[in-house]
């Protein structure tokens, strides 16, 4: 069986406060983008789950991959036999793009189709939540305002399908934790003006300057590459333009 998980960009993304747990208290609006990994499962021939991989290079360990992770998580409830996971990676690692959760999440999807394990949508949320705060986004693949660890999430009726985005990902590879780490907590909530959900009913054209990605400053000043990315954007005439999550990626949208 073979699947298609694609892309997200993030609508702005505020950082509220770091949370006793270590984690952060955020909000955003994701919105999926037409951007696609392939993956396949089908039973394996051997006695054990085989993984693979062409495309991109995948960095790190291979038994990191968020597909291994969902595979094992699924196989320790439901003790479900041996399968052969290829991957074909289109999407960018370490750009915001979230490539790896939504590959972990559309594994969980394909398991409980192939194996008829019968696992409600919202069950298959907790499952995702358990790989990665924004794996949970993908199994319902539809705009979400997302808040608390970006885990939780509200339905959101944008759509940006009358728009052309355009995506840009430079050679840099920023992991979510290592942009945190960037990130001045208190700077960041103390500059909040208006709710994300409240901009985006805004026209496109008038999100600039308030619609904000709280990591672009601290991003932005150790790789100024990726700023200049978003600005060629506006010089190309973009309505709006931003990086995603904590980077590397930056989109453009435009008549």
């Amino acid at each position: 069986m073979i699947a298609f998980p694609n892309a997200k960009i993030n609508l702005g993304l505020r950082i509220l406060e770091k949370r006793p747990d270590g984690f952060h208290n955020i909000e955003t609006v994701i919105y999926p983008v037409a951007l696609f990994d392939v993956l396949e499962i089908v039973p394996s021939d051997n006695n054990e789950m085989l993984f693979s991989f062409t495309g991109l290079v995948i960095p790190g360990e291979i038994s990191n991959n968020l597909c291994i992770k969902a595979f094992h998580l699924l196989s320790s409830v439901f003790h479900l036999p041996p399968v052969k996971i290829h991957l074909h990676k289109v999407i960018p690692t370490g750009a915001g793009l979230g490539g790896g959760s939504s590959d972990g999440a559309f594994t969980i999807k394909l398991l409980n189709d192939i194996f008829s394990l019968g696992l409600s949508e919202n069950e298959m949320m907790d499952v995702a939540r358990k790989l990665g705060s924004d794996c949970a986004f993908f199994i319902k693949n539809k705009p979400q305002f997302a808040y608390g660890r970006g885990d939780q999430f509200i339905c959101s009726d944008i759509d940006l399908s009358r728009f052309t985005i355009k995506i840009v990902t430079p050679g840099i590879h920023i992991s979510t934790a290592e942009a945190y780490r960037m990130i001045d907590n208190n700077k960041s909530s103390g500059t909040k003006t208006k709710h994300v959900m409240e901009i985006i009913k805004m026209p496109v054209s008038e999100w600039n300057g308030l619609l904000i990605n709280d990591f672009e400053e601290a991003v932005f000043e150790s790789n100024p590459e990726i700023e200049r990315a978003k600005n060629d954007y506006y010089r190309e005439g973009a309505l709006y333009a931003s990086m995603t999550g904590s980077g590397s990626s930056v989109y453009g949208i435009f008549k």
